[in-house]
């Protein structure tokens, strides 16, 4: 069974369903429509954040910046 949700609307968003209608879609086909359509954007971005968090980032260079400004400050004291 389908659960009936109520909210206010503004101007902003008065306009938006007018947007979203103007085909002849139903107000509530065009919410459920725009809901879903978020829902998949937001699952979409979060797959690639999580997908470049596992990116491989190669081989270190070899570089360790921590004894590079070690050695760069030893002269200073």
């Amino acid at each position: 069974m389908a659960e009936t949700f109520t909210f206010r609307i503004d101007n902003e968003t008065d306009h938006a369903l007018d947007v979203l209608t103007h085909g002849g879609i139903s107000r509530s086909a065009a919410i459920r429509q725009a809901v879903l359509e978020a829902a998949s954007r937001r699952e979409r971005a979060a797959q690639m954040r999580r997908e470049i968090l596992r990116m491989d980032l190669g081989e270190p260079d070899g570089v360790n910046v921590a004894d590079e400004l070690a050695r760069d400050r030893s002269g200073e004291r």
